[in-house]
């Protein structure tokens, strides 16, 4: 997986086939990126940590993960993901979409436990690690499902679902009553907040016109900022238009000057200086790569 995967904070690209809506990838950091951008999308996403360390956020709350932890974000859940100082991470990222699970039709005990999952209005856990007394028996039902999507027998779907809602079974089963999300709001002050600079990252924008869109002051909205992302502005606007950049060598022949203008980047030196720092490499060696 790539870069072009997480072209925009609010994800508009399907990773799920209309067909079947499930779907996999292998991914590592910073093999493949040191940096997974906060971004969020209307799927369901299981990342299974492999091996190593790294660090995910999930609505702005950082935690470290290592090997065999499970993370579930619900639909709508800003979540990021990045290095652990200079460790490797691999982990499997699953997205399917939730209407796999059910439907307009389905029985109204499905409905009700499904509606109240994903409702964005309650805090639930979503870090499952080894002291989960369900983990076990979690990670059995992705095990299953990893084995029936690469053989994909004839009806694997069917099973696939199956394993699904035991996961879900089994997850209901072992959590505490959900509790309501007194942060609400100041997510949803985040979702707009990069929703601008998803808009406007090809732009000359400033701290300023960022802090007049949210209705801040500058400094007001440097701290809000720097409180809920975790980094400063400037350092989140740069990652993500080297984001941005990365995909476009890969999907494009424009040239890298144009590439460094279309991404917002006026000075190429300083274009080819930042991407090195998030790349590990040139521009150019990471199209031929």
């Amino acid at each position: 997986m790539n870069t072009l995967e997480y072209e925009n904070l609010y994800e508009r690209k399907s990773h799920v086939s209309p067909q079947f809506p499930y779907n996999t990838y292998l991914c590592s950091i910073p093999l493949d990126f040191t940096l997974v951008p906060a971004h969020w999308h209307n799927d369901v996403e299981l990342i299974v940590i492999k091996k190593g360390t790294g660090i995910i956020a999930v609505d702005m709350e950082p935690q470290t993960v290592s090997a065999g932890d499970i993370i579930l974000v619900r639909p709508g859940q800003i979540h990021s993901i990045s290095q652990h100082d200079n460790d490797t991470m691999e982990y499997e990222n699953i997205l399917f979409r939730p209407d796999l699970l059910y439907s307009q039709n389905t029985d109204l005990r499905t409905l009700e436990y499904f509606d109240l999952y994903f409702n964005p209005e309650y805090n639930l856990p979503w870090h499952i690690d080894h002291s989960n007394s369900c983990h076990k028996k979690l990670a059995e039902c992705i095990n299953a499902i990893d084995t029936l999507c690469g053989e994909r027998p004839r009806y694997y779907e069917l099973s696939v679902k199956g394993y699904l809602f035991q996961f879900f079974y089994l997850l209901f089963s072992c959590q505490e009553s959900p509790v309501y999300s007194t942060g609400r709001k100041s997510l949803d002050k985040v979702k707009k907040m990069i929703a601008y600079i998803e808009e406007h990252y090809m732009e000359p924008i400033s701290v300023q016109s960022a802090a007049d869109y949210m209705g801040f002051s500058n400094s007001h909205f440097m701290k809000f900022f720097k409180q809920n992302m975790h980094t400063t502005f400037t350092s989140y606007l740069n990652h993500y238009r080297l984001t941005i950049a990365g995909r476009l060598l890969l999907t494009t022949d424009d040239n890298i000057l144009v590439i460094s203008e279309k991404t917002g980047f006026n000075n190429l030196s300083y274009f080819n200086r930042l991407f090195k720092q998030y790349f590990h490499m040139t521009p150019r060696e990471y199209r031929m790569k």
